[in-house]
């Protein structure tokens, strides 16, 4: 039985992978919309904010309590912070006009790509292996949430002209979620107690990325109701899957 949850929390990883590149080829096509990319951007924060406040950490509370919870939670946040400090992220490049700063920010691209896209993996195998259906709940989010961010991370790089760079990002962030959900599958079977830990952690990361990387890569489009839109449709989204996988 533990094998048949494994196979189905890599099944469901994978197409989670497949849908940024979705993402990415929406954004060779729809380059030049600065109104999409915002709705994007909002429709991602939106539902990755969503999940962790309504599903990862209240089940974290409901199994270990409410302090050890936002530990978690709060433990998530600033290990993402260390990393984007060491790290430098995608929203502290500018002059994109430039050769060398456009070959950076493919680079610092990647780097985003993964940092998003792993702790998303790691959520959705802790919640897998708590309850399946808040997992595939979890994972039908991140994987229609994926859409939406790649594009509006795919954007400035087909816009430089990246695109063979942007095609090698895309299949590394693609593999990123899938090494996440391996990971927390390795970490829940060698210390099974830390499980709903492990969900807290994933979300205080999901909520960092969501506040700290993609409400400021939509501030510099300034259009904050196409950001809001995003955030509205994403809502709408996400309780409709409630409804469904619930």
């Amino acid at each position: 039985m533990l094998s048949t949850t494994y196979i189905a929390v890599i099944l469901l990883s994978l197409l989670s992978g497949a849908t940024s590149l979705i993402g990415v080829f929406l954004a060779l096509y729809f380059k030049k919309s600065n109104k999409a990319v915002v709705v994007g951007i909002g429709f991602s924060a939106g539902i990755m904010l969503a999940i962790s406040f309504l599903e990862l950490l209240p089940e974290a509370i409901k199994v270990k309590g409410v302090f050890p919870a936002l530990l978690a939670l709060i433990s998530g946040l600033v290990f993402i912070f260390l990393i984007d400090l060491i790290v430098p992220h995608i929203h502290s490049v500018k002059g994109k006009g430039e050769v060398n700063k456009l070959t950076l920010t493919a680079y610092l691209v990647a780097f985003g790509l993964i940092m998003h896209d792993f702790p998303e993996g790691f959520a959705m195998a802790n919640s897998f292996i708590l309850a399946p259906k808040l997992g595939l709940l979890v994972a039908i989010s991140i994987a229609i949430h994926n859409i939406p961010e790649e594009f509006a991370m795919a954007v400035p790089l087909v816009l430089a002209g990246k695109k063979r760079i942007l095609m090698k990002l895309a299949a590394v962030s693609a593999l990123a979620e899938p090494l996440g959900a391996v990971f927390g599958l390795l970490l829940v079977s060698v210390l099974p107690g830390l499980n709903c830990f492990l969900m807290a952690f994933a979300g205080g990361a999901m909520i960092f990325i969501s506040l700290h990387a993609l409400f400021p890569m939509a501030m510099r489009y300034k259009k904050i109701s196409y950001f809001l839109v995003g955030i509205g449709l994403s809502l709408l989204v996400y309780f409709g899957l409630s409804l469904i996988f619930k």
